[in-house]
């Protein structure tokens, strides 16, 4: 009886023993992912239905021009932030300087080309006012510093929250944000997790 009790034993610790092992690997291999992360979008793969929200998620990691951070964000709202900011409200051409890299400017008849290195990073001037920064700042990566309760204010009311221009009021000034606000919240929401994924940039010349 006792030799049979210490074989069960002995079997049960293996057993164990192996599990043990298995799981570290595991864990190991999870924490070997990286934090830089885009889903890859192949011409071979099966696009979603046309005119839907999946679509245009599809098609705004199709042509995000930037490597994008999804660790911890909604891969979703990112997705239609991108083909929001990119394919809609035009972000680039007033908050890229240049808006184009060398020999991509499609309005002198070159292919198109993002100027990927300053992407929304700001620092066009029209006249008096220079484009803000859009790209995520400081240690929460907050897009141009502002919490999304305050990035919704802005979208809303246009309010600038850094009064950069008090001798002309409160407003921001050549921003379209009277346009932007008719947006709905999920839009705008999505418009922020994308810009929240985005590398830090800092301003061209």
């Amino acid at each position: 009886m006792n030799k049979m009790f210490r074989i069960v034993v002995a079997l049960v610790l293996f057993a164990s023993t192996l599990a043990l092992l298995g799981g570290i690997g595991q864990a190991q291999e999870s924490s070997e992912q990286p934090a830089l992360a885009q889903p890859p979008v192949s011409a071979s793969a099966a696009a979603p239905a046309p005119d839907t929200e999946a679509a245009r998620i599809f098609r705004g990691y199709q042509i995000a021009p930037v490597p994008l951070h999804l660790r911890g964000l909604n891969r979703d709202l990112v997705g239609l932030g991108s083909y929001i900011v990119n394919a809609q409200a035009a972000c680039n051409d007033c908050h890229t300087n240049p808006s184009y890299a060398p020999g991509g400017d499609p309005y002198k008849g070159q292919p198109k080309k993002i100027n990927a290195e300053h992407y929304l990073a700001g620092g066009q001037a029209f006249g008096p006012f220079i484009s803000r920064n859009l790209t995520p700042e400081g240690s929460k990566g907050y897009p141009a510093g502002l919490t999304f309760p305050q990035f919704k204010q802005v979208m809303r009311t246009g309010i600038d929250l850094e009064h950069e221009h008090p001798q002309l009021g409160p407003l921001l000034q050549v921003m379209p944000w009277p346009v932007y606000q008719n947006m709905s919240d999920r839009d705008l929401q999505a418009i922020y997790e994308y810009l929240r994924s985005i590398p830090h940039a800092e301003p061209g010349t």
